[in-house]
């Protein structure tokens, strides 16, 4: 028996262990997560779930839509690289396009030249061949006269000539004529060949360059087809692109509602508890990476985690003076005119709040006043970085809402560094870029009271 219990006890061990830690993630992982995580279906689930188990479905499907949204991040990337490279190609296509039409023009214009040139040469050539005509026909004439001259009997010379020096001198200047037009048919015949030579050059260089031209043309042609063909990829592409883009906003756009879900089902009123607070910072933690005490200790310096929002009224928008709260009398310098009044105004209008019965923070003994809510956001600021926090939470923020503070100012502290230099954003969070060395009590205060946060959470965690 004692055996048998063993195997019994080993048995139920295995699946126990198998629905504990195997079956939930076999499950899940054969879950239709993009299915299960439309806004519908998570209404209806949440329907019948406690709050705890809706939380966990809704930080299932917000870390399913952040990988989803990653992946069509790297999609997204590529298909901006594939765009890149072939706009870069087609510029570099146009271009070689556009030379190969200079070059093409050029050389058609060096042909229609050399054709010019081709046909003076052939009329030169033309009137030479005329001339060797005419010194061929004088040079017979020349050679019959003197012919006839040699078969002349010495009475005919004597009878024809008054004297025989006569007959010598038309004889001897018969034989110079002769020599010359010789000499000058000789150089005619030399010009001729020139002429027939540079023609021949002329024809062989008009006739290079038509082949160039040709070969141009072909070159022209395929760099056209092939820029044809990277439009057209490049179109595609760009379809592809764009439907990237436009997945990743709905997919940003799923996520960011589910955020908003969370923080509905966190419930936080006005002034949470510590425990509240904490959920919420952890929350905060997740989207921006800074750390809960550090986040914690900011706001309780600020408006002690939301319980002092401030205790004056703006009343006069043109000089920003007001009254105090809680006994109206009148104090300056409440809001910057010129800096913060018309964005008070504006978040005021679009959240439907009276702008002059909405608590701000009251002036110090220098500069102003008129910071708003838990994160006690000046108004210049907090128009700065409203669509980032609309972005994680997909509806218009409000400073005064603790949900919508916290996260705002968790994204502020991130962009002042405070992941890597919680004392520095600190500084900055309080009086900017041109922090003091004199407000160092501040980031001390703040460095002091995360120590202390961090201790509590520890205790926290522990039980």
């Amino acid at each position: 028996m004692p055996g048998k219990r063993k195997i019994i006890f080993g048995v139920l061990s295995v699946l126990v262990f198998l629905a504990v830690f195997i079956l939930p993630d076999f499950i899940f992982a054969a879950e239709n997560l993009e299915e299960i995580c439309q806004l519908e279906k998570i209404e209806q689930n949440c329907a019948v779930l406690s709050p705890s188990e809706c939380r966990v479905l809704l930080e299932k499907c917000e870390s399913y839509f952040q990988d989803k949204s990653a992946e069509i991040e790297k999609d997204i990337d590529r298909t901006q690289t594939e765009k890149e490279t072939l706009e870069n190609q087609i510029y570099i296509l146009k271009n070689k396009i556009k030379k190969l039409d200079y070059q093409i023009y050029q050389n058609n214009l060096m042909i229609k030249d050399l054709s010019f040139q081709i046909g003076d040469t052939e009329d030169s050539i033309e009137k030479t061949s005329l001339k060797i005509e005419d010194s061929k026909n004088q040079l017979s004439k020349i050679l019959r006269e003197i012919y006839e001259q040699d078969q002349r009997s010495t009475v005919e010379i004597l009878i024809g000539e008054g004297e025989l020096s006569d007959f010598f001198d038309n004889l001897v200047a018969l034989e110079s004529l002769n020599s010359k037009n010789q000499e000058l048919l000789k150089s005619i015949k030399s010009l001729k060949s020139s002429l027939e030579t540079q023609k021949q050059s002329l024809d062989e260089e008009k006739g290079g360059l038509e082949r160039t031209v040709e070969v141009q043309t072909l070159q022209k042609q395929e760099s056209d087809e092939t820029k044809k063909n990277q439009e057209y990829f490049l179109k595609l592409t760009e379809v592809e692109y764009q439907k990237y883009l436009n997945e990743k906003k709905e997919v940003e756009k799923k996520a960011a509602e589910i955020r908003s879900r969370i923080f509905e089902l966190i419930g936080v009123p006005k002034a949470p508890t510590f425990g509240e607070a904490l959920e919420l910072a952890k929350y905060v933690e997740k989207i921006t990476g800074i750390r809960p005490a550090f986040l914690l200790a900011v706001l309780t310096q600020e408006s002690n985690i939301g319980k002092n929002v401030g205790q004056c009224y703006l009343k006069n928008s043109k000089t920003g003076s007001g009254v105090v709260a809680y006994n109206g009398k009148e104090i300056s310098r409440v809001m910057s005119p010129t800096r913060d009044v018309t964005p008070f105004l504006n978040i005021c209008s679009d959240l439907g709040r009276d702008p002059y019965n909405t608590p701000v923070s009251c002036p110090m003994s220098y500069g102003w006043g008129g910071a708003m809510g838990p994160g006690q956001f000046i108004p210049s600021t907090w128009v700065l970085y409203e669509d980032k926090i609309q972005a994680v939470i997909g509806k218009s923020p409000d400073p005064w809402d603790i949900k919508d503070a916290f996260l705002a100012t968790g994204i502020y502290l991130k962009e002042l560094g405070g992941i890597s230099n919680e004392w520095r954003a600190a500084m900055k969070y309080f009086s900017g870029a041109s922090w003091k060395k004199n407000e160092e009590f501040y980031g001390n205060s703040v460095i002091a009271l995360a120590k202390k946060y961090q201790a509590d959470i520890e205790v926290l965690e522990s039980q």
